[in-house]
């Protein structure tokens, strides 16, 4: 019978053996600390029976010697590159013609895969956590690796009911790399004073369908662990301005709060979320309102607005006896000629995309941001100057938004976070570390995105990136190439 050994019995080599089990492996699951190993395996046991299996393919080791008949060894070890190394060494003595996989999640896997014997045999096979809820594993090819590795990996992983996906070594390899932006703007928004936490993580759960905002996930991985990966980007890369940690990061980590494993990290815990309903939509009473572009933001916003009640036009079709209650202006990109030629007199909303509203160069106006498909919540912005807040609010609550009030940028907060998440996309695909249909499954199924970097709407989240670079100048916000189509 074809077998498999994990090394480790914590959280996911424990969640890999069960899906060795699964996937009807012979399956040896070894820990050094005995202790550690009986609880393992129990974990194991338990997760077969929730999906009605016996344990009969599972067996506890003691030593690594025991793994001499595996077709495959998963090492799942703590994040230490000189542990995963000595492992490696030791491995090649007890299995020489094994496949060696590292379920590593941040150390290079050519740097492992330099201390085996053979090289060519050793692999990564980057499970998400937990294994046996996750259905996503990348493999990942040190310089070294040969294609029966590979192979081997691709299959298991197959077997085990995951789907595979290919990703170059490097900094986070693929997954992990394309999800820096989720937290790592999110922490520059809130050092701009753009959000708090809370509307942050609510706003990305409310407007962009995600199930758990960038806060409540760096408190559930633990912000210490954040930190340290952010650094080990920012050294693997020389410097890259993207992966620059946060500062705010450093903080939290000094004062001890590291988030649910502490008791207090941005949150307090234990904690209840409760997003609010938007209200019901309605009211719009036959009142004439001008909705301007020809995207999917306004087409959409349109159809809310008819939905609501409103007669919804663009300008050309209102009568010249007409005079709309408002003018929301959707255009992405806005036109050169900003608002030029609208009436006066209507109070005047502006989607801010591919700039903010201080740069839209309407003092009076009001912003927003929506991205489509839309959802259950608008974020609003105003100047000191802005005139008619209230007659905005009360239109976007009648189309069925909650409205959450932010303060001024291009992209506002979703716009912002989304923006840099294609960018990186983007940066990715063009220097090769894997393919745009590979990003947008790591995404989606490594880290429970709603959509991938290709399915939002790229054209405004370029339009936002290219705000952001020429209000800022930043060199984190420099646009890459453009190949994901």
């Amino acid at each position: 019978m074809e077998s498999i050994g994990v090394i480790g019995a914590g959280t996911m080599g424990a969640g890999i053996a069960q899906l060795g089990c699964l996937a009807k492996f012979e399956t040896l699951l070894y820990d050094p600390v005995a202790a550690a190993l009986e609880a393992g395996g129990e974990r194991v046991r338990k997760g077969l029976a929730k999906w009605e299996l016996g344990d009969e393919l599972l067996r506890l080791v003691g030593s690594l010697d025991e793994l001499a008949g595996c077709d495959l060894i998963v090492e799942a070890a703590p994040e230490r590159p000189e542990l995963k190394r000595e492992l490696f060494e030791e491995l090649s003595r007890v299995a020489p013609d094994a496949v060696l996989a590292t379920n590593t999640s941040s150390i290079l896997v050519t740097s492992i895969a330099g201390a085996a014997s053979k090289p060519e045999n050793v692999v990564g096979m980057h499970f998400f956590n937990p294994p046996p809820l996750m259905k996503l594993v990348e493999i990942i090819a040190a310089d070294q690796t040969g294609e029966r590795a590979v192979k081997w990996a691709d299959e298991v992983a197959e077997r085990m009911g995951r789907t595979p996906i290919r990703a170059s070594d490097g900094p986070g390899f693929l997954v992990n790399r394309c999800n820096r932006p989720f937290g790592a703007e999110a922490l520059r928004l809130l050092q701009e004073r753009i959000a708090t936490p809370e509307q942050i993580d609510r706003i990305v759960r409310m407007a962009g369908g995600f199930r758990m905002g960038p806060f409540e996930l760096m408190d559930l991985v633990g912000i210490d662990v954040g930190y340290e990966v952010a650094k080990s980007f920012h050294e693997q890369s020389f410097g890259e301005p993207r992966w620059k940690p946060s500062p705010l990061q450093a903080r939290m980590v000094a004062a001890g709060r590291l988030g649910r494993k502490t008791g207090r990290g941005w949150y307090g815990y234990p904690r209840e979320v409760d997003d609010p309903e938007p209200p019901e939509p309605g009211g719009g009473d036959g009142r004439v309102v001008a909705i301007e572009g020809s995207g999917e933001v306004a087409r959409a916003l349109r159809e809310r607005a008819v939905a609501a009640g409103f007669d919804a036009r663009q300008l050309v079709a209102v009568g010249a006896l007409e005079e709309p209650e408002l003018i929301i202006d959707a255009t992405v990109p806005a036109p050169a000629a900003d608002l030029g030629g609208l009436p006066e007199g209507p109070p005047l909303i502006v989607i801010c995309a591919d700039r903010s509203l201080r740069a839209r160069g309407a003092p009076e106006a009001c912003g927003f941001h929506l991205l489509p498909p839309l959802a259950r919540l608008v974020e609003m912005t105003r100047l000191p100057t802005t005139q008619d807040a209230g007659a905005a609010e009360a239109f976007f609550r009648a189309c069925g938004f909650h409205v959450e009030w932010v303060e001024d940028a291009p992209g506002l907060v979703l716009g912002r976070i989304v923006s840099q998440l294609v960018n990186e996309a983007s940066f990715a695909v063009a220097e090769g570390v894997g393919s745009p249909e590979d990003v947008d499954a790591g995404l989606k199924l490594g880290m429970n995105h709603p959509r991938g970097p290709t399915e939002w709407s790229r054209e405004q989240a370029w339009a936002t990136l290219d705000g952001l670079w020429n209000e800022r100048r930043e060199e984190r916000y420099r646009p890459a190439p453009r190949p994901i189509e």
